[in-house]
């Protein structure tokens, strides 16, 4: 019979056999060894994990503190008489953090509401964008300005007040310029590139597939013909008048020059387009504080919170992984009572 492993109590036999003694001496330092570096692995994972969490943990702190911070001083300095700001600055797209739709409307609301803003000021530096979102927000003001018929809303364009920026800023009671600001630019543009020619050198074949004869409109592999060019044609028109008639709308008798060329796309400085009547005067947010006997100013903008964002992306997923397996367990209950 086989006396292996060796035990360490037995005597006899295994005092004879010096052999097995050294075994069970090597077996056991094998295995405290196994053990004390299953230990030494524990720890150091241990440690890594924490530290991730630490690390992870601060910069979530410093995220909401950033943001915590911005709304309380919003909250104490709208506590006595302030012009009220909201930033317009940079391309305003449906996705972008830097002026979207949501958020300025957000802004407008908390501005007219407060109880001590005296007046709102767009504070506008941008080139442009979304002709959607610029009218959301056009149409915005113009609704607020109804509500809030004593507080008066001023548009200073900065550096640039052009295409989308300037919708936005037909809807203040009046608009404050530099000299040399650029103004204007009331026109709708849709870029596209034909490289069929180049597709054809570089050996490369368009092989899309539509099915409606117009669904590759757009395709820059493909010439454009004439129905396709004057459909598109049309719908620029379209958009354009939409421009054109908020413009109007909103400086009304203050257009001094009835001349076309307005509405062509030309921009031009704030000094030329206090004299088109596209402006009223010139100044800044100083100036318009001065003018308004107003200390205070405070800035209502929506901050772009990028953990805000990556939770709500993460929220929508989640969410959408429980509906969808709401549905399929839904599905598979239906189909079992089926049977």
């Amino acid at each position: 019979m086989s006396d292996w492993p060796p035990k360490p109590n037995n005597s006899g036999p295994q005092e004879s056999n010096p052999n097995k003694t050294n075994e069970w001496k090597l077996l056991e330092e094998v295995v405290l060894f196994s053990i004390q570096e299953q230990r030494r692995a524990r720890r150091w994972s241990i440690f890594f994990k924490c530290l991730s969490f630490a690390v992870t943990l601060l910069v979530l702190l410093g995220l909401f503190k950033g943001c915590s911070v911005s709304s309380s001083n919003t909250e104490k300095a709208s506590g006595v008489s302030h012009l009220a700001v909201v930033d317009i600055n940079g391309t305003i797209s449906s996705s972008s953090k830097d002026v979207n739709s949501h958020d300025t409307i957000k802004a407008l609301r908390q501005a007219f509401e407060a109880k001590n803003s005296k007046a709102i000021a767009l504070n506008i530096n941008s080139p442009g964008g979304s002709p959607v979102e610029s009218d959301n927000i056009w149409q915005e003001i113009r609704y607020l300005e109804q509500k809030y018929p004593n507080k008066k809303v001023y548009a200073v364009i900065g550096d640039m007040g052009a295409s989308g920026a300037y919708y936005i800023a037909s809807a203040a009671n009046e608009i404050w310029v530099n000299p040399s600001s650029l103004v204007g630019s009331i026109g709708v543009i849709m870029p596209n590139y034909g490289v069929s020619g180049l597709a054809q050198k570089l050996g490369v074949e368009d092989r899309t597939m539509t099915s409606g004869e117009n669904k590759d409109i757009l395709s820059m592999t493909k010439p454009i013909n004439a129905f396709q060019k004057e459909h598109i044609q049309s719908v620029l028109d379209n958009v354009h008048a939409h421009f054109i008639d908020a413009v109007k709308q909103g400086r009304g008798d203050r257009l001094k020059n009835a001349d076309p060329k307005i509405f062509s796309g030309l921009f031009w400085t704030g000094e030329q387009a206090i004299h088109l009547g596209l402006a009223d005067q010139a100044g800044n947010m100083t100036t318009l504080m001065r003018k308004l006997d107003l200390d205070k100013a405070v800035n209502y903008t929506v901050e772009y919170n990028p953990l805000e964002s990556v939770l709500g992306k993460m929220g929508a997923e989640v969410g959408q992984g429980f509906s969808e397996s709401v549905q399929q367990k839904l599905a598979a209950q239906q189909n079992i009572e089926l049977k």
